[in-house]
């Protein structure tokens, strides 16, 4: 550089100021010219890594591309900015080195952050596109708290860096955090609530929950560190703090492993003698049907006299936790035992009510006297 400012000091003919823009000048160029061919040197290398069977270095490159630009500024302008302090000695440009020290940390924990992401992603496509199971919510926690870990790691060091002790920043923050403690226990609260959540996994992304204590039902959206976003079924989005869930009771019907036909079939009491013959083939029919579990219960049985029909009991069990699947499979049972039921010349009961009546007695005959009428 000093070279480089002996021939700028006589191409100008010494002229101070001009030798110093110049220098400057040159300086920005070369950030440009660097930053560009930096630029398009990673596009290539990111085209040429997804020809690769592994995924890191895909998500290395693609994480790269932003903070590598940003950081060949950082280190230009921080150097055009000394050469500037070096020749005029301005007070504030003293501080050029701490800023680019702590432009580097951003610099590299944005890098770090964006490379879990990428990372965290692409784990999750190749196990999808390999039919393979894979729990997202785990995933997400994992992720958000590696990313927070390189957060307050960056922020530590840029203390250091500032020239405050972090073993003092720990105290303070041990004494302090006994006041936020107080001050954001709703806070803490939702936040701990949502480590639970991830901990012991309840429910996760995509599955429907419901609470019989609140009026939560739905589909499982977002689970973040403070909310819960559920969308109903009327598509309304809910959002539910997470420490909600430590003081509920959560159902997780998307993690049933049957779901339940539990019918009371009504028939006349004229068909009593038709009765055992028509459990028995309701009986067989749900025994051969291909969407009912049999290594479930399953009851066919006479359960009571009604008041006006003779009942029987349907319970069993389909393969199906699917809600669309399973009302096709009930329908289809349903109208098989209707077959069933009309097939021994019975019919399904409904109510009814008889009604008896006497003749209404004659009329008793009356005669005519004298103008008077008198019973005889």
């Amino acid at each position: 550089m000093e070279y480089l400012e002996n021939w700028l000091t006589k191409l100008v003919g010494g002229d101070t100021a001009t030798v110093l823009v110049l220098h400057v000048g040159i300086v920005l160029v070369a950030v440009v010219i660097f930053n560009f061919a930096l630029h398009r040197a990673l596009v290539r290398f990111e085209k040429e890594t997804r020809r690769t069977a592994s995924f890191w270095d895909d998500a290395l490159v693609s994480a790269a591309l932003r903070p590598v630009a940003l950081l060949a500024w950082v280190v230009g302008l921080a150097f055009a900015g000394e050469i500037v302090e070096v020749k005029t000695e301005i007070a504030f440009l003293k501080a050029i080195p701490t800023i680019r020290t702590i432009g580097v940390i951003a610099c590299l924990a944005w890098f770090s952050t964006r490379f879990i992401r990428n990372a965290q992603e692409a784990i999750i496509r190749r196990k999808l596109a390999r039919g393979e199971s894979i729990d997202r919510t785990t995933m997400d926690a994992v992720g958000q708290l590696l990313r927070i870990a390189v957060v307050i790691v960056a922020a530590l060091v840029g203390l250091q860096s500032l020239g405050f002790s972090i073993s003092g920043v720990l105290a303070f923050g041990g004494i302090g955090g006994i006041a936020v403690g107080f001050a954001a226990k709703d806070l803490l609260a939702n936040f701990f609530g949502s480590l639970m959540i991830y901990l012991d996994r309840p429910f996760a992304v995509g599955d429907w929950v419901r609470s019989p204590e609140k009026q939560i039902e739905g589909t499982v959206e977002e689970i973040g560190w403070r909310l819960t976003r559920i969308r109903t079924f009327d598509k309304r989005p809910l959002y539910v703090p997470n420490s909600v869930f430590a003081s509920i009771t959560v159902e997780n019907p998307s993690r049933m492993s049957n779901r339940r036909i539990n019918e009371t079939i009504g028939v006349r009491y004229d068909d009593i003698d038709a009765v055992k013959g028509i459990v028995e083939d309701i009986r067989a029919m749900l025994r051969a049907h291909p969407e009912i579990d049999t290594d479930q219960t399953l009851i066919v049985n006479l359960l009571q006299f009604n008041e006006f029909s003779l009942d029987i009991l349907v319970y069993t069990f389909t393969r199906t936790t699917v809600w669309v699947k399973f009302h096709e499979v009930k329908q289809d049972v349903l109208l098989k035992i209707a077959d069933i039921i009309a097939r021994h010349g019975a019919e399904i009961a409904y109510p009814t009510r008889i009604s008896y009546s006497s003749p209404l007695p004659s009329a008793r005959p009356v005669e005519k006297t004298g103008g008077d009428i008198r019973n005889m």
